[in-house]
C-alpha cells in the first residue's frame, strides 16, 4: 500500500471517529427534543438552496463550508457565554443571555439563507432556552449538524481550531 493511500486511509478513519464522537455527545439531546422535531434523520439537501437563492451548487459547497466552521469557532463562543452565565448563576448575579442569544441568530440568520433545517431547530431553539444544560446540549447537538454537513472538512477545521489553541495555551 503506497504511503499516500495509507494517509489517506487514516485521515478518513479520523473523520469517521470525529463525526461519530460528535453524534455520540449530541445523543441525549437527539433522543429527547430532536424526536419530537423530527431531525434525527434529517439529511441536508443543497437543492432548495439553489434553487431559491438563484446559485450554483459550487458556491453553496463553499457557502456550507463556511457555515460549518463558522459553527465550529462559535461553539467556543458558545461555551465561554454559558461560562459566564454559570458564574453569574454561582455569584447571584443578574443572568445575561444576551451574547449568547445574538450569538445564535447570527448563526441562525447564515443557516436559514442556506435551508439547513436543523441548525435552524436547534438554534431557534437555543436562543429561547434558560435552562444552562439544555443549552449546553444544544451547543453539542449544534456541533453535531455542522459536522455531518461536511465531515472532512469539520475535521480539518476542528484539528486547526485545537491546534491554534494549544499554541495559544
Amino acid at each position: 500500500m503506497s504511503m499516500t493511500l495509507k494517509r489517506t486511509q487514516q485521515v478518513e478513519n479520523e473523520v469517521f471517529d470525529s463525526v461519530e464522537k460528535t453524534l455520540n455527545k449530541s445523543i441525549v439531546f437527539l433522543q429527547t427534543d430532536a424526536v419530537n422535531l423530527n431531525i434525527c434523520d434529517y439529511v441536508y439537501d443543497p437543492i432548495e438552496a439553489i434553487e431559491e437563492l438563484g446559485l450554483d451548487s459550487v458556491l453553496i459547497n463553499q457557502l456550507l463550508e463556511d457555515y460549518v466552521g463558522q459553527i465550529l469557532r462559535s461553539k467556543i463562543h458558545f461555551l465561554k457565554h454559558l461560562k459566564n452565565i454559570r458564574q453569574d448563576v454561582e455569584q447571584s448575579k443578574k443572568i445575561n443571555f444576551t451574547p449568547l442569544r445574538e450569538l445564535a441568530h447570527k448563526n441562525l440568520g447564515v443557516a436559514r439563507n442556506l435551508r439547513i433545517k436543523d441548525g435552524i431547530i436547534i438554534l431557534d431553539i437555543l436562543m429561547k432556552k434558560d435552562d444552562l444544560d439544555s443549552i449546553a446540549l444544544c451547543i453539542e447537538a449544534l456541533e453535531a449538524t455542522a459536522v455531518r454537513l461536511k465531515p472532512k472538512y469539520a475535521h480539518e477545521t476542528i484539528k486547526l481550531i485545537d491546534l491554534k489553541s494549544s499554541l495559544i495555551n
